[in-house]
């Protein structure tokens, strides 16, 4: 079984891909004279915070390998803008939320997963940890907003995308979650006992930026969403212990295929 984050899974392919890939596809954007270039960055580039809530010029602090490629994209994108060639930095809060291609290793998509196909909403930290969060549809919808933004207001500017509204600790997502479904009980299991990542985000940047622009999610209302979907479907407890809806288990699984020894039958 494959117990690793997804970044730290292969840090080498992470860096490649989160950090190098990214600065690439710019350079080759800003090549083809493409006007503005959006990088999807995230909330976790903060780490652990000092309590107060991180705005976007405040210190960095990683704490994965994921992270770490984030700020290194950044930066190497940040350094390729001039009057030609204008990149914006979302720094995404953590999503949530029903999609087309369903995630349940994502927080709040978990609880409410694991709530549904067991019974239990199962806490591997102590809870206290802070999470800001925003749904899926919420994160697309700011990206186009920042489409048709003003240029010279937006310009290599990294944002934080969510909303101040939405910034919970771990064990207020399960108190919603057992809201949505009462039979079930919050446990915690204490498997990572104090979680290193624990960010509260300002985005009085994003409302300066984008004075128009709203979440149209709340938490609740996003995973009572969710919650029907599951339902629809009959999310059951092989659901959320089989690899479909989880990346990572998805990556182990590939990666382990390729690094298996490969037979070839001669006549």
């Amino acid at each position: 079984m494959c117990h690793a984050s997804g970044g730290d899974l292969d840090p080498e392919i992470t860096r490649d891909i989160n950090a190098r890939g990214s600065i690439t596809l710019a350079r080759a954007a800003k090549a083809a004279a493409v006007p503005r270039f959006f990088f999807s960055s995230s909330c976790s580039i903060y780490g652990k915070a000092d309590g107060r809530p991180v705005a976007a010029a405040d210190a960095l602090n990683p704490v994965s390998v994921y992270a770490e490629s984030k700020i290194i994209a950044e930066e190497g994108i940040a350094a390729l803008a001039d009057c030609n060639f204008s990149p914006v930095f979302l720094r995404n809060a953590t999503a949530y939320g029903d999609s087309p291609m369903l995630r349940i290793d994502l927080v709040a998509n978990n609880l409410l997963g694991c709530a549904v196909a067991k019974g239990n909403i199962c806490i591997m930290s102590d809870g206290t940890p802070w999470r800001p969060l925003i749904h899926c549809k919420d994160i697309a919808r700011a990206f186009m907003a920042f489409l048709i933004a003003p240029r010279a207001e937006i310009h290599n500017q990294a944002v934080n995308i969510g909303s101040d509204a939405e910034n919970y600790q771990v064990r207020n997502i399960a108190e919603i979650v057992q809201r949505l479904v009462p039979r079930a009980n919050v446990v915690y299991t204490g498997e990572i006992g104090k979680d290193p990542r624990d960010y509260c985000v300002d985005f009085t940047k994003l409302r300066r930026l984008l004075p128009d622009f709203r979440l149209q999610y709340t938490l609740e209302a996003g995973l009572e969403e969710l919650l029907i979907q599951l339902s629809r479907h009959r999310f059951s407890a092989p659901d959320f212990d089989g690899d479909r809806f989880v990346r990572l288990r998805i990556l182990c699984h590939r990666l382990d295929r390729l690094t298996m020894p490969i037979t070839v039958a001669t006549a």
